[in-house]
């Protein structure tokens, strides 16, 4: 049986690609690759995947947003070989991209299973269009040409029945890449870890775990299933101290003060009088007791998060205005209306100072492009360093184009600096204005907030106003 799981990949938080080039070299990784052997492309070449992607979207002028996505395809059986999986996925990635995006394929070997890989350009090499993921299309189109390819190979197949529900295939849907970090891993840990500590003896370390909502299944391996996750888990596949033998040990021997193989550490630190935290007053104290109030979600086992997802918002939602409250010094209501015009004027200033930014750094394209042009050129001057003189027309402009930066008063090297200052400075003045707009929304949430309180207390005032002058 194999299972595709989609993901996509946006761009970094400065606006640029970094996390394409990342997953790109993380599945050719040659150590998992067999040294490179399981590493396939179409469209493209797999060593320069990176940039070729990065030039279909400068051609079609659609460079920002979502990069690329990455499909992953894992198999239940442990006998498949290599070269079977690395010809499914060739397949796979054939017959549903049809030959309109760049993309590379690889099998990683480092496992007990094999599993596949694929990674596309967001942007279709043909038309230019963006892919677009709906909702419904992994049980509608992804799945289905795994399942029929798995049927071919003899494989079994993973049950498509009409009333498939998101939540229990949360593990299986289109998520960012970014945030891929399988959290469903250290959930579990996390739970094993808890039992291990309270568990007087191996059977009652599996019933805390059932008390917490997880299946269990033994057999030559323990595995565990969360709620909420679709799969099982070998608990050995989360690291050497997961393994039964070494569980059972941990139950034997561990405490809290052991726990981890380390002594808990405390350190003192001596705050002085001048340094010590303000008393909280008026609205802070408020939004500090309502945070308060939502720290009883951390004594929740982490594998029940779904449980209580609303809850954690709230949690978030009430910690980002009280560090609001407290950055800006806010105690009154009369300081909350003061405090917009301030943000307003910061971050029209914060605009008007990246604008001047991008004025600077316009003067300077010509050398970037010169730069850039000799980046495309480096190839082929090496290979005519190399003595082949089948570059030789490159090796003259390459070399043109080095005697006309030099004419500026620039090496390649000065040019590097200057874009990397340009990119760094704007990528500061763009992190300000966006923090600026997020403080500025939640003003908007508290003013709001604070309005509904004064309304509801007029019509309260009201009422009892009105009861009073009853006979």
């Amino acid at each position: 049986m194999a299972i595709t799981k989609i993901l996509y990949i946006n761009e970094n938080k400065d606006w640029t690609p970094k996390h394409l080039k990342t997953s790109l070299n993380y599945i050719a990784f040659p150590e998992k690759t067999d040294g490179g052997r399981y590493v396939g492309a179409i469209n493209c070449q797999p060593d320069y995947a990176f940039e070729q992607m990065i030039e279909t979207k400068k051609l079609f002028a659609k460079e920002d947003k979502r990069q690329a996505y990455h499909i992953m395809i894992s198999f239940e059986e442990s006998d498949i070989s290599p070269d079977t999986v690395f010809e499914f996925m060739k397949r796979f990635a054939d017959e549903y991209l049809k030959g309109q995006y760049e993309a590379v394929f690889a099998v990683h070997t480092n496992t007990d299973h094999p599993h596949g890989h694929l990674i596309f350009n967001s942007v279709n090499k043909i038309t230019g269009n963006k892919y677009r993921y709906e909702k419904g299309d992994w049980q509608k189109y992804i799945q289905p040409i795994t399942n029929r390819l798995c049927t071919e190979y003899g494989f079994s197949t993973v049950s498509l029945d009409g009333d498939l529900k998101r939540e229990n295939n949360s593990d299986l849907g289109l998520t960012d890449v970014r945030g891929n970090k399988l959290v469903w891993s250290d959930m579990i840990r996390r739970d094993i870890d808890a039992a291990i500590l309270r568990a007087v003896g191996y059977d009652d370390f599996l019933r805390i775990l059932e008390d917490k909502g997880y299946a269990i299944k033994q057999g030559k391996y323990l595995s565990l299933r969360p709620r909420g996750m679709t799969r099982f888990r070998r608990t050995q596949t989360l690291g050497e101290r997961y393994a039964v033998d070494t569980i059972k040990e941990r139950i034997r021997t561990e405490t809290l003060r052991t726990y981890d193989g380390r002594e808990p550490e405390v350190i003192r630190v001596k705050i002085p009088y001048h340094l010590k935290r303000a008393k909280l007053t008026g609205m802070q104290k408020r939004y500090f007791k309502r945070l308060y109030e939502t720290g009883k979600l951390k004594r929740k086992p982490y594998s029940e998060a779904w449980r209580y997802k609303e809850d954690i918002k709230l949690f978030h939602k009430l910690q980002a205005q009280y560090l609001f409250l407290a950055k800006y010094e806010i105690h009154t209501e009369e300081d909350l209306i003061s405090i917009g015009p301030k943000l307003e004027e910061k971050r029209a200033e914060s605009n008007r100072e990246k604008g001047r930014i991008y004025k600077q750094r316009a003067r300077f394209k010509p050398l970037f492009e010169i730069v850039d042009r000799l980046d495309d050129l480096t190839p082929a001057e090496k290979s005519y360093q190399r003595g082949d003189d089948f570059f030789e027309d490159e090796h003259k402009e390459y070399a043109s184009l080095e005697k006309e930066l030099s004419d500026q008063g620039y090496t390649v090297s000065d040019v590097r600096e200057l874009k990397e200052h340009y990119k760094v400075l704007l990528s500061q003045y763009r992190d300000k204005y966006k923090g600026l707009n997020c403080d500025l929304r939640i003003l908007k949430g508290l003013m709001n907030e604070e309005l509904a309180k004064d309304i509801e207390k007029e019509k309260t005032r009201t009422k009892e106003n009105t009861l009073t002058r009853q006979p």
